[in-house]
C-alpha cells in the first residue's frame, strides 16, 4: 500500500472515530442505553484500529505521524479511557435493568462527547496544522477540547434543557430539577476545566507572541553567515560576448494581449510573446551569446522572463522582487547569457505566473552542440528534430505544431517534449521502439531501447525521445487524447487507428532506466541538509491567515531562507504529506536524484530541474552550490506556488536591492 493511500485511510478512520464517539454520546443523551453501549464498543474498536495506519505510517517517516503520536492519539486515548470508565459502567447497568433513566446522565454524556471532541481535534490538527507540531498548537488543542467539555457540562446541566427532554419523551410538564446531578460535581469540574483552559490559552498566547515576525534563516546544519563583502544580485549578470567561435543571437519579445486561433480551430484570449502561443522559439548553438530584449506592451500586472532549467547568472533569472523589478507596461529589460548548456529548455514569465503562463506567456529554448548542428547541416534530409510543447487551453491539452509530419524511413528523429502546464501529462510513442535520450536537457548514460511504455512527464519537465523512423507510421499520444503522427510518406495513413490505445502500458521508471555511472556528488558528505515537508494547512500569508500550500508549516513569505556557501554539497529531503502532486523546482541548479521512498536511483545518473513528488513520497536529491545568487525554490504547480509553496535559497553574502517588492508568484508579495 502506498503512503498516499495510507494517508487517505488514516483520514477516513480518524473521521469515522469522531463520528462513532459523537453517536455514542448523542445516543446516551437520548437515554437509549443499549444502542449507546453498542456505539461505545464500536467507538473503542475504531479507536484501536486507528493505531494501525499510524504505526505503518511511522515506518514511512516521522514527518507523517508526529502530531498523531505526540498529541492526537495520546489525547484521544486519555479521553477514551475516561469515557469507558465513566459511561461504560452506567450504560451496562441501564441496559441490564431494561429501564429508561429518568434524566440525562450528565457525567456519562460529557465523557463520551469529550472523547468525540478529542477525536475530532486530532483530525483537525492533522488536516489544518500538520507538521511540525508546536507547543502552542498542542496547548491550544487541549484547551479547545476542554472548553468543549466545559460547554457541554453547562448545556446539559441547565434545568430547562432537561425539562425539555422530559416533556418531549413523556408529554408531561414537571417541576425543574434544581438539585445538582449527584453523578458529577459541576463546580469541581468547572474549576478544573476552566483552570486548564485558561492556562492552556495563556501558554499558547505566550508561544504565539514569541513567534518571529520575519522568517529566520535555515543554515541546514552548516555554518552561519560569515563576515564578507556583500554582493548584490545586480552584479551577477551574464557576459556581453559569446565564447570563442560563437555568435551573438538577438531577440526581441513583446508581451501583449491578443486573440489566438489554436490548431483545433478554437480562438482564445491569450497573453502572448509576439502575438503567438507559444512565443517565438529561442535557439542557439553551444557557446553563442543569447540576448533577449523583453518589451511589455500591455500586460497590466507586469512580466519577466525566467529561463526554466537553464543555469543563467542570477541577475538574468527573471524572479521579480529578487533579481529584478517587474517589467511594467511600456517598460523593457534585456537578458544576456551564454548558451553553455546543450539541451531542451523553455522560458516563461515569473510574474503572476499562475495566470501568465496559463494564458500563454511561454516559449521554447533549445541549444544544440556544434558537432550535432554540423551533422544536421551535413545530412539534413536524414534528420528530423521537433520541439513539441504541451499546453492546456480551456481544459484541453494540445501539442503545439502540426498534427502530422513526414519522415522517410531511416530518418533519425528527435522529439523534444515540453510540459508547460502545472500538472503532469502522460505520453506514449506507438509504432516504434525508442530511447529517452535526455531528461530536463541533460543526456542520460546509455539509455536502452524501450517500447509499449508510457512516459509521465512532470509539470515543467522535458523528455527528448530519439528513434529511427520505420517504414510504417508512428504516433505520439498525449493523455490518450491528442495525437501527433509521423508518416513515412505524405498521405499514407497505413490503416492505423486515429488514436492508439496505450492506457494499459506501464509507465517508465526513470530511476531504474539507463546505465549507472559514478558521480562524486552521490557519495559526498553533505555540508548542508534541508528537509522540506510539503502539505496544506492554515498559515500566515502576507500577514493574514489562509488555508495555504505550506512548507514545514509555513507559507511564503514566512518560510526561512536556506543559507548555502559556494562550493557546498547540499542535500534536500522532500516529503509530501499532502494528497496532491508537487513538482519541485530549484532555480539555477540541476539536482541529482539520490532516492525515492528510500530506494536509491539505480539507473543512469538522473539530473533534473523539476521532479514530481507524489502524495506520500519522500525524495532525496543533492546539488553542488556552484552558482552564487538568491534563487527561488518552489512547487511548479504554479497555483500552489502562488498559494505559498515557495521559498528562497540564498548564498552567503549575496543580497538583493529588490527585497519587499513582488516576488515570483504574484503582484502582492505572495
Amino acid at each position: 500500500m502506498t503512503t498516499g493511500t495510507l494517508i487517505i485511510l488514516d483520514h477516513a478512520i480518524a473521521l469515522l472515530c469522531a463520528i462513532a464517539w459523537f453517536a455514542a454520546g448523542i445516543t446516551m443523551a437520548r437515554r437509549q442505553a443499549k444502542p449507546a453501549l453498542a456505539l461505545l464498543a464500536a467507538a473503542l474498536l475504531v479507536t484501536l484500529i486507528r493505531v494501525v495506519p499510524v504505526v505503518v505510517l511511522a515506518g514511512r517517516g516521522w514527518w507523517f505521524v508526529q502530531e498523531k503520536v505526540l498529541l492526537g492519539l495520546p489525547m484521544l486515548a486519555v479521553a477514551a479511557v475516561a469515557a469507558t470508565v465513566i459511561a461504560g459502567h452506567r450504560l451496562r447497568s441501564q441496559a441490564m435493568s431494561g429501564q429508561r433513566p429518568e434524566g440525562i446522565d450528565t457525567a456519562g454524556v460529557v465523557a463520551l462527547l469529550t472523547a468525540a471532541y478529542a477525536a475530532l481535534a486530532s483530525f483537525v490538527v492533522t488536516f489544518l496544522i500538520g507538521y511540525p507540531l508546536t507547543l502552542s498548537t498542542a496547548l491550544i488543542t487541549v484547551a479547545v477540547v476542554l472548553a468543549g467539555a466545559l460547554l457541554t457540562v453547562r448545556v446539559l446541566g441547565t434545568p430547562d434543557a432537561n425539562d425539555a427532554n422530559d416533556a418531549n419523551d413523556m408529554n408531561t410538564v414537571e417541576e425543574p430539577d434544581t438539585e445538582p446531578d449527584p453523578d458529577v460535581s459541576r463546580r469541581r469540574f468547572l474549576g478544573v476545566a476552566g483552570g486548564v483552559v485558561v492556562a492552556g490559552a495563556g501558554a499558547a498566547g505566550a508561544g504565539l507572541s514569541v513567534w518571529p515576525a520575519d522568517a529566520a534563516t535555515d543554515d541546514g546544519g552548516g555554518p552561519g553567515p560569515a563576515p564578507r563583502a556583500a554582493v548584490p544580485v545586480t552584479d551577477l549578470r551574464g557576459p556581453d560576448t559569446p565564447a570563442p567561435g560563437g555568435v551573438r543571437r538577438e531577440y526581441v519579445l513583446t508581451a501583449q494581449k491578443t486573440t489566438v486561433r489554436l490548431a483545433s480551430g478554437h480562438t482564445v484570449d491569450a497573453w502572448t510573446f509576439d502575438g503567438s502561443v507559444p512565443g517565438p522559439p529561442v535557439t542557439a548553438n553551444q557557446g553563442d551569446l543569447i540576448e533577449v530584449k523583453l518589451v511589455n506592451h500591455d500586460i497590466d500586472d507586469g512580466v519577466t522572463l525566467h529561463w526554466h532549467g537553464y543555469d543563467v547568472p542570477c541577475g538574468e533569472d527573471g524572479a521579480p522582487g529578487v533579481t529584478q523589478d517587474v517589467v511594467g507596461p511600456g517598460e523593457e529589460f534585456t537578458y544576456r547569457f551564454r548558451a553553455n548548456q546543450v539541451g531542451t529548455y523553455w522560458y516563461h514569465t515569473h510574474q503572476m505566473s499562475h495566470i501568465g503562463v496559463r494564458k500563454g506567456l511561454y516559449g521554447t529554448l533549445v541549444v544544440t552542440s556544434r558537432d550535432r548542428q554540423q551533422a544536421v547541416d551535413d545530412a539534413a534530409p536524414e534528420q528530423l528534430d521537433l520541439t513539441l510543447p504541451v499546453h492546456t487551453f480551456d481544459g484541453t491539452a494540445t501539442i503545439a505544431g502540426d498534427a502530422e509530419y513526414v519522415a522517410a524511413p531511416g530518418t533519425a528523429v528527435r522529439l523534444r517534449l515540453i510540459n508547460t502546464d502545472s500538472s503532469p501529462h502522460r505520453f506514449a510513442l506507438a509504432g516504434t521502439s525508442f530511447r529517452v535520450a535526455a531528461v530536463d536537457g541533460r543526456e542520460l548514460v546509455e539509455p536502452g531501447e524501450i517500447s509499449r511504455t508510457g512516459l509521465r512527464l512532470p509539470a515543467a519537465g522535458r523528455y527528448d525521445l530519439v528513434f529511427v523512423m520505420p517504414s510504417t507510421s508512428v504516433a505520439l499520444a498525449l493523455d490518450d487524447a491528442a495525437t501527433v503522427w509521423l508518416r513515412p510518406q505524405a498521405g499514407a495513413p497505413d490503416g492505423e487507428a486515429s488514436t492508439p490505445d496505450t492506457a494499459a502500458w506501464p509507465d517508465l521508471d526513470l530511476l531504474t532506466y539507463g546505465t549507472p555511472a559514478p558521480v562524486a556528488l552521490r557519495g559526498a558528505t553533505a555540508d548542508r541538509h534541508f528537509t522540506l515537508v510539503l502539505d496544506r494547512g492554515v498559515a500566515m500569508v502576507d500577514g493574514s491567515p489562509a488555508y495555504a500550500q505550506i512548507v514545514n508549516g509555513r507559507a511564503h513569505p514566512s518560510i526561512p531562507d536556506q543559507l548555502v556557501t559556494e562550493g557546498d554539497a547540499v542535500r534536500f529531503t522532500v516529503v509530501n504529506r499532502s494528497l496532491e502532486t508537487h513538482p519541485w523546482h530549484l532555480h539555477g541548479h540541476p539536482v541529482l536524484i539520490l532516492s525515492r521512498d528510500g530506494k536509491p536511483s539505480s539507473g543512469s545518473p538522473l539530473w533534473v530541474d523539476t521532479f514530481a513528488v507524489r502524495a506520500g513520497e519522500v525524495w532525496e536529491v543533492a546539488f553542488r552550490a556552484s552558482n552564487p545568487g538568491i534563487w527561488m525554490n518552489h512547487c511548479h504547480n504554479l497555483p500552489h506556488q502562488h498559494q505559498g509553496m515557495m521559498l528562497r535559497l540564498r548564498y552567503d553574502g549575496v543580497t538583493t536591492p529588490f527585497d519587499g517588492m513582488p516576488m515570483a508568484g504574484s503582484s502582492h508579495g505572495h
